[in-house]
């Protein structure tokens, strides 16, 4: 879940890291390097985003995870011995 969701801010920084580079590319001499350098820079904070949201969600560091978690344990608590049928064949 929390790959999913980092993949929002990852998007933002393309955006971000595509409109200095074309901009940057309008620019001469040192500011057009300065303008690369930093779309490089954009693309390398894109590119963490969703590294580190993958590597919260493969370790099971994510928080809404543990929410999710325990927002059902509720329901299948509270819900125990009683059979749900939902008309479908299944239950």
């Amino acid at each position: 879940m929390c790959f999913f969701f980092s993949l929002i801010p990852a998007t933002v920084w393309l955006v971000i890291g595509f409109f200095v580079l074309y901009v940057s590319t309008k620019a001469e001499g040192g500011l057009r390097k300065f303008g690369r350098a930093l779309a490089i820079w954009a693309f390398v904070i894109a590119a963490l985003f969703p590294l580190g949201g993958a590597y919260v969600t493969l370790a099971g560091l994510c928080p809404m995870e543990a929410m999710m978690e325990t927002m059902h344990s509720d329901v299948t608590s509270s819900s125990a011995g009683i059979a749900l049928s939902c008309g479908c064949g299944f239950g």
